[in-house]
């Protein structure tokens, strides 16, 4: 079926399946130590056949568990609806309304936005990247495995083994007790790596304001690429203090959820960057209007997480920048995303490429 001939199709059901998949490389941040992936798998069945895919990160298995009769239950509210994403994003909003979107129910209208977009592109047999009107493209990635909360000989050694496939950019986590430990590190790992590969740090809100302000500016001339969340995510004013008087580029922005705490991050110019985050910032629909938001700002545009489709959206943005790479969702993909040169490869198929193995999803399912 071409785009020109195709009739919208219409929305059967929605189901939503959690599972816990196992991360080769943990994620040990300041504030906890995650080894496995607690995943809300999202399938939307459509009458026409074509049937869109996405996930969402919940962190815990217990949000995970909790959000699947959420997913039912609005899948009675949309069912028989047009799969007009634009339109079913509004309607969500309603259906969210006294509860709010935000935190869970963010992702899972998030969830349901991306597979929506992801059946139509299917249904017009398209990559989602051509849909939005932009052709599939490798794009460059920096390897977010790893590299958490350990001695510098230990990151060192990991950082070195995360540069496989190619990779030309790692992302290394920040906020010990004692300033002088994170710089230790950080120094063991820049001298590992070599020159023209980028390291990204990031402290994961780990410091108050004067902390933070003195431990980036302790950063400068390290050979740092950015410095990502420093203090809290949304002390846009204090942040954009941070931001003036550190040398290196500050990167928030995947705590926006919506458009409207990231359009006051960017008239308090909280950073020198943006990162989008498809679970929070409302699945395809909101970061279409994200990054336009970041062009009028003159902001470049970084993904947070979820590269499978956070690829797609990135080729169809002005001033794209890095994909955030993590392979977390592979255990339970029939495909998993390549990257080659250090080069993510967006698939040149229908729709965002994200397709279930069914027998690793019953391997890993939650109760």
């Amino acid at each position: 079926m071409n785009a020109a001939s195709m009739k919208t199709p219409t929305i059967r059901s929605l189901k939503g399946t959690a599972v816990s998949v196992p991360m080769k490389r943990p994620l040990g941040t300041s504030a906890q130590r995650i080894d496995r992936a607690s995943l809300l798998l999202v399938d939307l069945e459509t009458h026409e056949g074509p049937v869109g895919r996405a996930y969402a990160f919940c962190y815990l298995p217990s949000i995970a568990q909790g959000l699947v009769p959420v997913v039912a239950e609005l899948g009675l509210a949309l069912a028989g609806l047009p799969l007009a994403p634009v339109d079913l994003a509004q309607r969500m909003q309603r259906h969210f309304k006294l509860p709010g979107v935000a935190g869970p129910l963010a992702m899972v209208a998030s969830s349901v936005d991306t597979a929506a977009w992801d059946a139509l592109a299917i249904a017009a047999d398209l990559p989602l990247a051509t849909l939005l009107g932009a052709e599939p493209r490798p794009l460059p990635a920096y390897n977010s495995n790893g590299l958490g909360i350990q001695s510098p000989d230990e990151a060192a050694d990991e950082a070195e083994e995360l540069l496989e496939h190619g990779f030309l950019a790692v992302k290394l986590r920040l906020g010990r007790e004692e300033a002088k430990d994170d710089l230790a590190v950080v120094r063991a790992v820049r001298r590992r790596l070599p020159d023209h590969v980028h390291l990204m740090v990031d402290f994961n809100q780990a410091l108050t304001f004067a902390e933070g302000m003195r431990r980036c500016v302790l950063l400068d001339d390290e050979g740092v690429t950015w410095i990502e969340e420093p203090i809290r995510h949304d002390d846009y004013p204090h942040t954009a203090l941070i931001a003036q008087a550190a040398k290196t580029p500050i990167q928030i922005g995947e705590n926006f959820t919506g458009l409207q705490p990231m359009a006051a991050a960017l008239a308090a110019s909280a950073s020198d960057y943006v990162m989008l985050d498809l679970d929070r910032i409302g699945g395809v629909t909101g970061w279409q209007r994200a990054a336009g938001l970041a062009s009028a700002y003159g902001r470049e545009v970084s993904s947070h997480l979820f590269p499978e489709v956070s690829a797609h959206l990135l080729a169809a943005t002005p001033g794209c920048h890095w994909l955030e790479y993590a392979d977390w969702a592979d255990p339970i993909l029939r495909e998993p995303m390549r990257v080659v040169d250090g080069m993510a490869v967006v698939p040149g198929g229908p729709g965002n490429g994200l397709r279930w193995d069914d027998e690793a999803v019953a391997r890993h399912r939650l109760p």
